[in-house]
């Protein structure tokens, strides 16, 4: 597995509408794209900030996995992603390795990216995602 770089950092807010402006206006950073991933019940801004995007993430169904995530944690950080050049080659590399995989395969996820997640049991608490064109 090749990790180039720290792809995106997610962040679960209760409202996009809300943090939006918090994101641009006291940080100073532009949010460049919202998007809604129907099958992942969210959806999604992109800040960039240096080569690194944030990716911020409001739940569409209280049931789906960031809206459990805040009802159990609150607002806050929710997944590291890494980018590789190719998830379901590392999917598989990962998993001989023991590692506990919550994507067997890879899916679409926000910006056409393939994805896939590692259990945090696996990853020492951390909620981990790789994502890549791949």
């Amino acid at each position: 597995m090749n990790i180039s770089h720290i792809e995106h950092i997610g962040i679960a807010v209760n409202s996009l509408e809300e943090a939006i402006p918090y994101y641009e206006g006291m940080l100073g950073l532009k949010c460049y794209a919202v998007e809604e991933i129907a099958d992942q019940k969210v959806k999604t801004a992109f800040f960039m900030v240096g080569q690194t995007k944030i990716e911020l993430l409001e739940s569409t169904d209280p049931e789906g996995p960031v809206g459990k995530f805040i009802e159990k944690k609150g607002q806050g950080i929710h997944h590291l992603a890494f980018a590789v050049d190719n998830v379901d080659k590392s999917l598989n590399e990962l998993e001989e390795k023991g590692v506990r995989l919550i994507d067997k395969n890879p899916r679409k996820g926000a910006e056409g990216l393939n994805i896939g997640f590692l259990h945090p049991k696996s990853t020492l608490g951390v909620l981990t995602e790789i994502c890549g064109e791949e």
